[in-house]
């Protein structure tokens, strides 16, 4: 899940950059790629209608591997970069299948306790995603570039499609290996009550999806808390490593691609797969009710430590890369709670994975928009003033947090 959605939203905006866009239109173009997984909730009974739940991810995972190989052979073509947004934005709407497939599979195959145990381990697969591709995959770009095909790195351009097309051509091998390895071993997700068999029934289930949704107690306030819970997230997702590659004169702390994967694929990947398993232990043992706060203070406060880089641009990889790692540990530990607060307080009800998925549209409604807008906006404000307001914008996730409603038993004590 992770892999398709980082390389398509976040690691696209790297390689936009490396083609030569400023920083307004990297980030926007990336993230008119989460609109599919903003806009899920519309085809999430379409999930429930046909098969099993492992199905469909095995559906997408193969139409993912396929499309990753065809848009690394229509970034060869003339206008290449034009032809390869229309095949990721097209691959944006299987990764939003995929999403919401497996958390189905999740949800429905797992009682509400076994989903707190696990949660931890849930986090850290997902965040080993973003930490493989923004790390790894971005560290290989560079080095392909420079060293395998002897272009200079310094220099923006079209030069850095060749290294690009081998990216795209491993993560179609990685997805496609996946899919034959969930094939044996997945299960298949429980059907849920109702459950569709046409695509008139389909529409009245999302028909009533959404009614049996706005029904829910203090809905308003649940809506609020997953569209804002990681608001400052957002903003700080595409600029961050912008910043680290953006020459010092710009603002930025002058990195390479193959630094900049090292750093977050490195320190980064040890500190989120450790704050993970850390935050997933410390809610299964005080419950999400006593720690959800303090959980939003770890996702958020951290990014001080962006504002500090930029203030100073220190040219030392150790501090550099201790302020990446205590960011990661810090939002591997704060993102456990999301997660099960949608589960176990958002999502129960009469379609559990529909409503899941409403959730996690919400969140990526945020991350859409925020991205589209935090390009711009960096280069109006600069990288200081930009970071101070990423600190202003984790206000209103304090405010969600503090407010948010608990009315399902916590199961997760």
């Amino acid at each position: 899940m992770a892999l398709t959605y980082v390389t398509l939203t976040s690691v696209s905006a790297i390689m936009f950059k490396n083609l030569g866009m400023d920083n307004g239109q990297a980030a926007a173009y990336a993230s008119y790629l989460i609109l599919a997984y903003t806009i899920k909730p519309l085809f999430a009974p379409l999930v429930e209608m046909y098969r099993s739940k492992k199905f469909f991810v095995l559906c997408a995972q193969i139409t993912l591997g396929l499309g990753f190989a065809l848009g690394a052979l229509m970034l060869a073509l003339p206008n290449g970069v034009a032809l390869l947004m229309i095949v990721f934005w097209l691959l944006s709407f299987v990764g939003a299948t995929q999403d919401i497939a497996c958390d189905g599979v999740y949800v429905t195959s797992l009682d509400h306790k076994t989903q707190s145990l696990y949660c931890g381990i849930q986090s850290l697969s997902w965040n080993i995603g973003p930490i493989v591709a923004s790390g790894g995959l971005v560290y290989l770009s560079g080095w392909l570039h420079s060293t395998y095909f002897h272009h200079d790195a310094t220099v923006f351009g079209p030069d850095w499609m060749d290294a690009w097309r081998v990216i795209f051509y491993i993560v179609a091998a990685v997805t496609l290996v996946m899919s034959v390895w969930h094939w044996r071993v997945m299960p298949d997700g429980a059907r849920v009550e109702n459950a569709p068999t046409s695509i008139a029934a389909t529409w009245f289930i999302l028909k009533d999806s959404f009614v049996t949704f706005f029904q829910k107690r203090d809905v308003w306030m649940m809506v609020a808390f997953a569209f804002l819970f990681r608001l400052s997230i957002g903003f700080l997702e595409k600029i961050g490593p912008f910043f680290m590659v953006d020459p010092l004169t710009q603002g930025g702390l002058g990195l390479s691609n193959e630094l900049l994967g090292i750093i977050y694929g490195t320190y980064g990947l040890i500190a989120v797969l450790l704050g993970s398993l850390a935050g997933g232990f410390f809610v299964a043992r005080r419950g999400l009710k006593a720690t959800l706060f303090l959980l939003c203070c770890a996702v958020n406060i951290p990014n001080i430590t962006f504002l500090l880089l930029s203030i100073y641009q220190p040219h030392n990889l150790l501090v550099i890369s201790a302020g990446v790692a205590i960011e990661k540990f810090f939002f591997g530990f704060g993102s456990v709670g999301f997660m099960i607060y949608l589960m176990q307080q958002l999502a129960p009800g009469k379609y559990t994975t529909t409503h899941y998925a409403f959730g996690t549209g919400l969140m990526g409604l945020c991350m859409m928009v925020t991205g589209v807008i935090s390009g711009h906006l960096q280069q109006l404000l600069g990288y200081v003033n930009y970071f101070t307001f990423v600190m202003a914008a984790t206000i209103p996730s304090f405010l969600v947090t503090w407010f948010a409603p608990f009315h399902q038993r916590d199961q997760s004590e």
